[in-house]
């Protein structure tokens, strides 16, 4: 049981949450929702221990064990993979070291009666099956159990991040705070995941996740951090928005109602004020007057939702792209061996397949960050590129603010023009001065979208674009590339924004590529053969 009582944060003038007071109970699962820099990561750190709040306390017993998922894998990288998992239950990792620390050296009687304590704390972790538990986690990640003994350098950003999970999931944890859990994830490890925290897991949950699917499929409740304060509703995201849309409405209702009640008493107290014999009538009307106007105050949320609009400078060719005979390995792995593709101006081709499996390969290849070992990629005439790189943040150089970043790429652009495209990607003000190293996932995310609004391209690369984005950016994207009139060639493991987007379909699988000209509603019906979350 987490116990939250009088809680108020703020960030200078800006008050994220004030005096939330609210419980959340053993059993339950709670998904916490909100715009970007409503609050949501914060919320889960003051819960956490990790920030101070600004007035009131968190309260957890002291005898239920906290898990929290960490972002730093730096901290591990020359740590064998299966070692960090169990680093994630720190008592029976302590144990473990001792123990070893103790069998180097001198066994004297002191040290005899320590190895049986120690034995006693690893029996009581269930220590004896440690190796075998943190080796299914892993697995059911999606890290196979050949790399296990490796060091978890020897892994890409992304499937570091599956250890740290792995790690925070062995901890036997009574509580589990998770911040973005299924991102670098593919469709069968967020349904391992989603199995994981639906059956095996029997404590406190709380999740932030701006993935609708996952968020449907594990809630029992959502926490809404909106209107400087946090609102408890019982049932998965898609009941959520239900309830406050039905709430939103009625609440329009009741002060469109106090409205015009007012008006009337208004016109009460104007017509009959000043009349003696009215007197004590109208001044009671004006006491109703200033009770209706004090209880219309309402808070303004914090959900706010980008403007994003793609155009281009010019069109390209009927040809955009040819790619002939790709080749490329890295050492024994072979990711494709004489791989083709033509595309047309105006397609909009979906890359789908498995994580590993090589989509971001082919998007490095395909704007040249990586050279194919054979092959050539041809780029038809008036082509000009924009790049969404998965890991978009690396992309973002530090020390320059985010109007400085983005004006770089277009010198010739406005002030006014660099700024308008910052203030439709929510960046106006004093945001747009913030630092590149400052931002946040989806913060460094929408500067990234800026890029693109501002260069104009008429062909777009886009790899997971939505990873880190809440729900209102990711429709905005969405509907923004449904209009756009370039070409798109995008990745991407949500079934929502790959419907709604792909004219063709490139499958990636262990068998080689397929191409499909169709959508991926068509592919599914073809094929049969399912990688995106529904």
């Amino acid at each position: 049981m987490i116990i939250l009582e009088d809680l108020t944060k703020r960030f200078g003038p800006k008050v994220l949450f004030e005096g939330v007071s609210m419980t959340f109970d053993p059993g339950k699962r709670y998904v916490l929702v909100g715009a970007n820099g409503a609050g949501k990561s914060t919320l889960l750190k003051v819960i956490a221990g990790e920030e101070e709040s600004d007035k009131g306390s968190v309260t957890i017993p002291s005898r239920l064990k906290v898990g929290v998922l960490k972002q730093d894998h730096f901290e591990y990288d020359a740590v064998r993979i299966l070692d960090v998992v169990m680093m994630g239950n720190r008592a029976l990792w302590a144990a473990m070291q001792e123990k070893e620390t103790i069998f180097a050296g001198e066994m004297t009687d002191a040290a005899g009666m320590r190895l049986a304590e120690l034995e006693g704390i690893v029996a009581e972790e269930d220590g004896y099956t440690a190796d075998a538990r943190a080796a299914e986690l892993l697995e059911g990640l999606g890290i196979p159990t050949a790399q296990h003994e490796q060091r978890l350098d020897t892994l890409a950003g992304g499937y570091k991040l599956r250890v740290l999970l792995a790690q925070t999931l062995f901890a036997g944890a009574d509580v589990l705070l998770l911040d973005e859990p299924t991102n670098h994830l593919d469709l069968d490890s967020i349904r391992w995941l989603e199995g994981y925290l639906t059956g095996d897991f029997r404590g406190t949950l709380l999740v932030v996740s701006h993935d609708r699917h996952f968020m449907n499929a594990i809630a029992t409740h959502v926490a809404d951090v909106d209107f400087q304060t946090v609102t408890l509703y019982t049932g998965d995201y898609t009941s959520f928005v239900e309830q406050k849309t039905t709430g939103k409405r009625q609440g329009e209702a009741d002060i469109a109602q106090k409205k015009k009640r007012i008006a009337e008493l208004k016109e009460f107290v104007a017509r009959f004020g000043a009349s003696a014999n009215r007197s004590s009538q109208a001044q009671s009307r004006v006491k109703e007057i200033e009770k209706l106007e004090a209880s219309m105050v309402v808070r303004r949320s914090s959900v706010v939702r980008p403007y994003v609009k793609f155009d281009i400078a010019r069109p390209s060719g009927r040809d955009v792209l040819r790619a002939n005979g790709l080749k490329k390995s890295f050492g024994a792995k072979r990711v494709f061996d004489g791989f083709d593709l033509n595309l047309m101006r105006g397609e909009r081709l979906a890359v789908i397949g498995p994580s590993g499996i090589g989509k971001s390969t082919l998007l490095k290849m395909l704007v040249g960050e990586y050279t194919p070992d054979a092959g050539e990629v041809v780029w038809g005439h008036e082509t000009s590129i924009g790049y969404f790189a998965q890991d978009h943040h690396e992309s973002l150089e530090e020390g320059f603010t985010a109007y400085d970043w983005l004006r770089r790429f277009d010198e010739n652009a406005s002030i006014e023009q660099v700024r308008g495209v910052l203030g439709k990607l929510l960046f106006s003000g004093e945001a747009g001065l913030k630092k590149t190293e400052t931002l946040s996932g989806g913060e460094a995310a929408r500067l990234v979208l800026a890029r693109l609004m501002l260069t104009r391209p008429n062909v777009m690369l886009l790899d997971e674009p939505t990873n880190h984005l809440d729900v209102e950016s990711i429709d905005a994207v969405l509907q923004a590339l449904v209009a756009y009139p370039g070409t798109v060639i995008v990745t991407s493991h949500d079934r929502h924004f790959v419907g709604a987007l792909g004219t063709r379909v490139l499958e990636l699988s262990e068998r080689g590529p397929r191409l499909f000209n169709g959508t991926y509603e068509e592919f599914l019906s073809a094929h049969g053969t399912e990688y995106l979350r529904k």
